[in-house]
């Protein structure tokens, strides 16, 4: 009779971010628009809504009256149609009938199921929206459902779809419909009306997150993580403060040999780490930032925001790190703009590595000069430029412009 309206409260119940009651309230008011569509008003409708068995009843409450003193046949009814619903009625009294929802109409109980369908949608929306918008910057663990080119469905343990772009994964990550994922919750936007959950693996909250998993002391309030600043799956920077002077923040964070950092850098396909004690004295602040560098004395521009840092001539290249990566992030950590220099030595003595050249010079030609055992900007200057390119894969052109460089470091 009902045409799948009421049968369709099984699908209804499967909705998973809607309460019974919010449901309860939306199907009564799809059914009192329904009533107010045929009758005109509501108020005397009573409807009785039992979501566990599908039954939906409607009865209509109206004053009993003289036959001829009917005036509005909705809230009224004559003493002799209602003798015809119950014997017993009395004027004055008020009749209860059922409306069958065969009164209605096929059309209008079609309309009225795609009516309540498209409102539970909407709420389910809003109910995720709502959810996921109260989430963001914490873990998700899901499942890989597809993979597309520029980006992967997850599913969360409920079955929502959450949506990992390529572009908030790590360098290394690689993944396959199945497998369990962790991210965390980046942005919750509204597109096309559709909720769109973003999750993210490359955000610093990403690692913050992990180090409160694995380190209990910071999720009680022990340790605080003052900055995070990363280069995803290649090195990130941690500062941490601890408020008990018997709590060394670092050890904790790392862990005895290393354990408890060590899921995090798998987790992160080995980015390396660094943890370091914050502190608001700027100079110390900067030194430990270009650990495992040693800094020899460090001019800070407060002004400006910068800090020229010396170091010995070996000691350079690892303030700098491969790919300019460690002098970066220490720049990032701290909030200044950090300049390294070598500490004053002979002419004769000195020279620089190739790695420190790799904000002026492309890696692949950095490695084609190592692979003919020249290591240092003075080896490639002593090597003629017919023998460089007879040696390599790099045109003489390349080579005069590496030699140029070179050359202006020195002077």
């Amino acid at each position: 009779m009902s045409l799948g309206l009421v049968e369709s409260f099984s699908e209804f119940k499967e909705f998973k971010n809607i309460d019974r009651a919010t449901m309860m309230r939306v199907m009564e008011d799809v059914f009192r628009s329904m009533l107010r569509r045929k009758y005109g008003d509501d108020s005397n409708f009573d409807i009785i809504i039992n979501t566990e068995h599908g039954d939906l009843e409607i009865f209509r409450n109206r004053k009993i009256v003289d036959v001829d003193e009917v005036e509005d046949e909705n809230q009224e009814i004559s003493i002799a149609e209602a003798k015809n619903l119950e014997e017993d009625y009395e004027i004055g009294e008020d009749a209860i009938e059922e409306v069958k929802m065969l009164d209605f109409g096929r059309r209008a109980i079609l309309a009225a199921r795609q009516t309540l369908l498209s409102r539970i949608l909407e709420l389910e929306k809003d109910e995720l929206f709502r959810k996921y918008k109260d989430r963001v910057g914490e873990i998700i663990v899901g499942e890989v459902y597809q993979i597309w080119k520029r980006e992967l469905m997850i599913l969360d343990d409920e079955g929502n779809e959450l949506i990992l772009p390529k572009s908030e994964m790590i360098g290394r990550d690689f993944f396959k419909k199945g497998d369990s994922i962790r991210a965390v919750v980046l942005r919750v936007e509204m597109q096309n009306n559709n909720p769109r959950i973003i999750l993210s693996r490359t955000a610093p909250i990403f690692l913050e997150r992990l180090f409160e998993l694995e380190v209990p002391e910071i999720l009680d309030g022990l340790i605080t993580i003052k900055n995070v600043v990363r280069e995803p799956g290649e090195r990130a920077k941690v500062a941490v403060e601890s408020y008990d002077d018997r709590i060394d923040p670092v050890g904790a964070c790392v862990g005895m040999k290393g354990s408890r950092i060590h899921g995090i850098v798998r987790e992160l396909r080995n980015e390396n780490i660094d943890v370091i004690n914050y502190t608001t004295n700027t100079p110390l602040y900067i030194q430990r930032a270009l650990s495992p560098a040693k800094v020899s004395s460090i001019q800070i521009n407060e002004e400006e925001k910068r800090a020229d840092v010396y170091l010995p001539s070996d000691q350079v290249s690892l303030a700098i790190g491969k790919g300019g990566y460690n002098i970066k992030l220490a720049g990032k950590l701290v909030g200044y703009n950090i300049d390294v220099y070598r500490e004053n030595v002979d002419d004769e003595d000195l020279d620089v590595d190739l790695d420190e050249f790799t904000d002026e010079i492309d890696e692949w030609i950095i490695d084609e000069l190592k692979s003919i055992g020249l290591d240092t900007a003075k080896s490639v200057l002593e090597t003629s430029t017919e023998d460089l390119v007879r040696r390599t894969d790099l045109e003489e052109e390349t080579v005069i412009e590496i030699k140029k460089i070179f050359e202006a470091e020195f002077e």
